[in-house]
């Protein structure tokens, strides 16, 4: 498929009226198994997925996405599954069960949402959307996308990302307009068609934030950070607040990176976290930062941006088996690395400035865990376990 022209997608087929209502589910979906009691551990959801998973693979289902719209609701979701509570945890209820193995989620309402996801064991993913709140999926591509990320932000409209590209919709996934972004951008965002950032590389010297307020017609300079061989980054933008994650190298299971924050849109920023490791090797810019070390002095993982001044970062480290948030109140005027838990990997999904969750792969477990404090403290709400 030629991502460089305008794209159009097999259109999401409507779905019948007579299909679980989801602005009130708590209660089970007609076919679906009833939530079991609270404590329960995997909630006695998915035995017969988990059992063919467990003979196969020797470890458990996992998540490898979440998405939660308040502290009570939302969902998680893996390979051939999707599970969701609305009553903070404390019952969980199978919502989809099949062939698909999701990638990634992204729901901007209790009813509307897209995923990219593969069919099981294959490499590339297809867009797919649901208007059921993730009961039944319809296939929105008909071939497989290059998108390595999607963000919609209504019904109808969202955002596409490759590396080097961005893509915005207006029709809920089926046509896509490419937006121009500079030459060698290696991360993009944009909070609105109009509105958006990128991380660009400048070979031998370093990375360059821009920005444009003109839907990518013309991009200004917001920050420079020098490095010798830039690869990456990700820039997450909510409201005034704007944050560079910018990488430098990886080996022997460590990876150093750099985090900038500005409050006020890039017209300033602070070098947060500056984060060097034997095994990567020196973070990326120059300078003083608040702190050397990440969230569980470990690799980064995604951010969520709460409010006016909020912002977390999870972090996990393999090698200590341990993983954990970040955090600041205060747009990056100062950073906090919270209490480690047990585990290998993380991604969170902070709908406010303290309710939060997150998703944590262990050694023979995955886990989502709810937060009351922004992240200070976690509790464990549902889990799959290995043999």
């Amino acid at each position: 498929m030629n991502w460089t022209k305008k794209i159009h997608l097999k259109a999401l087929t409507i779905l019948s009226a007579g299909l679980l209502a989801v602005s009130s589910w708590g209660a089970a979906a007609p076919g679906h198994a009833a939530a079991a009691p609270a404590g329960a551990g995997d909630h006695g959801l998915l035995k017969q997925l988990q059992a063919k998973y467990l003979a196969a693979e020797e470890t458990p289902l996992s998540f490898n996405d979440l998405a939660f719209l308040s502290a009570d609701t939302g969902r998680a979701a893996g390979k051939g599954f999707m599970i969701g509570t609305s009553d903070g945890g404390s019952h969980f209820q199978k919502i989809y069960e099949g062939q698909w193995n999701f990638r990634q989620i992204s729901f901007p309402d209790n009813v509307h949402g897209w995923a990219l996801a593969s069919v099981q064991e294959q490499n590339g993913a297809y867009l797919i959307g649901t208007s059921d709140g993730g009961s039944t999926w319809k296939r929105i591509s008909e071939s497989q996308v290059g998108f390595e990320r999607i963000a919609f932000t209504d019904s109808k409209h969202g955002f596409g990302y490759v590396r080097a590209f961005a893509y915005y919709t207006e029709d809920g996934g089926r046509s896509w307009s490419q937006i121009k972004t500079p030459a060698n951008t290696r991360g993009a965002e944009f909070t609105s068609r109009n509105n958006g950032w990128a991380v660009v590389v400048a070979p031998g010297e370093g990375y360059r934030v821009m920005k444009t307020t003109d839907g990518g017609s013309t991009w200004k300079l917001a920050l420079k950070s020098p490095f010798a061989y830039p690869e990456y980054g990700q820039v997450y933008a909510k409201g005034d607040q704007v944050y560079a994650l910018l990488y430098g190298g990886s080996g022997m299971s460590q990876t150093s990176y750099s985090l900038y924050a500005s409050g006020n849109q890039g017209k300033s920023w602070t070098r947060v976290i500056a984060q060097e490791t034997a095994g990567g090797g020196p973070a990326p810019g120059s300078g003083s930062a608040l702190l050397k070390k990440g969230p569980a002095s470990g690799r980064p993982g995604n951010m969520q941006l709460s409010g006016s001044s909020t912002a977390f970062l999870a972090g996990y480290s393999p090698a200590g088996e341990q993983v954990a948030v970040g955090r600041t109140v205060n747009a990056g005027k100062q950073w906090s690395n919270l209490p480690a838990i047990a585990g290998y990997e993380a991604r969170i999904s902070f709908p406010d400035s303290k309710a939060g969750w997150m998703a944590v792969k262990g050694a023979d477990t995955s886990s989502l865990y709810s937060t009351k404090d922004g992240g200070m403290t976690w509790t464990e709400k549902f889990a799959f376990r290995g043999k």
